[in-house]
């Protein structure tokens, strides 16, 4: 009934957010999204703060007529509007449903500055149909536990305060409203995952069970709750063995788990490092031809845009992309820094001890890339040493040595990264020094 639906469940939803200083509706112009920006736009007291935003996926011809019927109807309301246009093609092998909600997503947060707010326009419905296609695609707790009516977002949170309605409150409250919405034509085509369970599962599941979105809402708030409880053990058992200078997972501390509690760090590991959540078989082989390899074997595990190696007592997730190469170029005098590299810059700053200042003004400085075979002689050491002797002392893992950078004085190899400097020019005299450090500079 109608009566269910009414500006309650914002002001419920928004207690504990007190005066946000934005609030931002995501308005498709569809049914669901039209109730709520008209329920928020109903409470005086809000209605200055609001902004409804259509997010533009270039999908559909439709779409910019669309466009326009919202900023109309944002603009009858009295409240501010804004277009948002993004690139939602999906790719090869690519989910179109995922691409478009990513895309969405993206480009909302951009929005959200400190303490805004994001409101969306999910029922209870919709969380069934989320909770099927988690339990269908075999997800865990985590996939099971569907929507969270909120969570922080971008420098705000966003909120769905719809979340525990039913689907005919809303229809309800948009037929006594007299209010016109957008019929999107792709809604009907059972070709998407969740347009196939809306139009042809869900119905037959509610004659038989009709509060089946009702019992398996509470079943995925049930599952929330366990998560929960689960994350605050994993994370007792992520911390101590998790490197935060290097990103790493000590390799040894990890088989001291069983195995059902090496999958829960490995999750957390990658939820830490912002990556795509692994299938259970791609953790598996992580276990099993990884973290399980002789200790002197390089393997290599491929991922969507990553690999996972080991380097001794270290678990590795690198980023795949092509390797960011050194050209050999003249360090420019009186340049404090140098760009040797796409991601990385060496810098040199006053020191007590390392190089003369003065022989530095004084000679030709090249940056180069490693080619093999080089030497250097290191100050209270006898002999000349092997770049990768030294290197395998060190523990640095084969791929990073590449990028690491050579400083070469009138020819003659002075500095190795941030790393050594040549017995050869090293100096701890009164006169002024300079030393050496990396620092990866912002993409």
């Amino acid at each position: 009934m109608a009566e269910l639906l009414s500006s309650l469940s914002i002001e419920s939803a928004l207690t504990q957010y007190h005066n946000p200083p934005h609030i931002y509706i995501g308005y498709s112009g569809g049914i669901d999204s039209h109730v709520l920006l008209h329920l928020c736009a109903s409470m005086a007291h809000l209605k200055e703060k609001i902004t409804a935003v259509y997010v533009h996926h270039g999908l559909q011809l439709e779409a910019d007529a669309w466009a326009e019927h919202c900023k109309k109807t944002a603009t009858d309301l009295g409240v501010d509007f804004k277009v948002i246009r993004v690139d939602a093609i999906a790719g090869q092998g690519e989910s179109p449903e995922e691409v478009a909600r990513n895309a969405r997503y993206t480009a909302l947060r951009t929005l959200i500055e400190t303490d805004d707010v994001l409101l969306v326009a999910q029922h209870r419905e919709d969380q069934l149909e989320t909770v099927l296609l988690q339990l269908f695609r075999g997800s865990g707790l985590s996939g099971l536990s569907a929507m969270p009516a909120f969570m922080n977002f971008g420098k705000g949170v966003l909120l769905r305060p719809l979340l525990d309605t039913p689907k005919i409150a809303v229809e309800d409250y948009a037929k006594l409203h007299t209010l016109s919405w957008i019929e999107d034509p792709s809604n009907q085509s059972n070709n998407f995952n969740r347009n196939f369970l809306r139009n042809a599962i869900v119905p037959l599941l509610k004659q038989r069970w009709p509060a089946c979105d009702k019992t398996v809402a509470r079943s995925a708030g049930h599952c929330a709750e366990a998560q929960l409880l689960l994350s605050e053990q994993t994370k007792k058992l992520f911390l101590p063995i998790f490197n935060v200078l290097d990103e790493t997972l000590s390799i040894s501390k990890l088989i001291a788990y069983s195995l059902t509690q090496q999958r829960l760090v490995i999750r957390e590991w990658f939820q830490m490092l912002n990556l795509k959540m692994p299938s259970q078989a791609f953790i598996e082989r992580i276990q099993s031809d990884v973290i399980s390899a002789r200790p002197d074997s390089d393997p290599l595990l491929s991922g969507k845009g990553y690999c996972i190696r080991r380097y001794r007592d270290k678990l590795y997730c690198l980023k795949v992309g092509e390797a960011e190469k050194i050209v050999a170029s003249i360090w420019p005098k009186m340049q404090t820094s140098f760009s040797f590299s796409a991601g990385q810059a060496l810098y040199f700053m006053p020191s007590s001890a390392g190089i003369c200042y003065d022989k530095w003004q004084k000679s030709t400085v090249v940056v180069k890339a490693r080619s093999g075979g080089e030497k250097i002689s290191l100050p209270g050491r006898k002999g000349h040493h092997d770049l990768k002797q030294l290197f395998q002392e060190a523990g640095i893992a084969p791929w990073e040595r590449a990028g690491i950078p050579l400083i070469y004085l009138d020819d003659k190899l002075a500095v190795v990264g941030n790393l050594w400097i040549s017995a050869d020019f090293y100096s701890e005299k009164e006169q002024r020094c300079i030393s050496f450090f990396l620092r990866k500079e912002a993409s």
